[in-house]
């Protein structure tokens, strides 16, 4: 290897340290804004997956609060005052069907849980499936219900709520198009007896 003849460059002065002259100093509170920009993502992820827990459960129910708004009185000196009507319950046109063999293959029966006690759902159907109905679907509720209520979508099927009413003990069965996927569906409420 060739030696070179020593020169002013090879002798660094004692008191020349490097500082990093290039790189400015670093402004004050500059960690703050990191530290805003993570809270402000980490509310919105929050956020975000709340609203999405709530949709895909479900849970936020819309209601208009002017529908429940009672008509305007009538200052009008000459009218009589409103008589109240009360409406009679339904009467039953249907026979109930006790015996699941007489049920057509096509009639869907669907057990909804409409309390906070989990598992009732398949509870009952369990129940019912026991004394030979075919269940098709059980699930939750849209939201909670105080009396459980055997809803049928078409009048051909009043039959079967009827009979499947008289096995759970319950008294409320309603003509609804409320569950198009169902024949037959059963709310479970507050008041069901397992």
């Amino acid at each position: 290897m060739a030696k070179y003849p020593h020169d002013r460059f090879d002798d660094v002065p004692s008191g020349l340290e490097r500082v990093g002259a290039h790189r400015a100093e670093p402004r004050r509170g500059r960690g703050w804004i990191g530290f805003a920009w993570a809270a402000l993502a980490t509310g919105l992820l929050v956020g975000a997956g709340v609203v999405y827990l709530g949709v895909a459960n479900n849970s936020f129910q819309f209601t208009n609060p002017t529908s429940n708004n009672a008509a305007p009185a009538t200052t009008d000196a000459s009218s009589e005052p409103a008589q109240e009507t009360t409406s009679a319950p339904p009467t039953q046109t249907a026979t109930p069907v006790t015996d699941p063999a007489q049920v057509a293959s096509s009639v869907t029966i669907t057990v909804l849980n409409g309390t906070a006690r989990p598992g009732l759902a398949a509870t009952a159907a369990t129940r019912l499936e026991r004394t030979g109905w075919k269940i098709g679907t059980e699930g939750n509720a849209s939201g909670k219900v105080a009396t459980t209520t055997v809803y049928y979508s078409e009048a051909a099927d009043e039959g079967v709520a009827l009979g499947l009413a008289q096995e759970l003990g319950v008294t409320d069965v309603q003509l609804s198009t409320a569950f198009p996927g169902a024949s037959v569906t059963i709310v479970l409420g507050a008041d069901y007896k397992e």
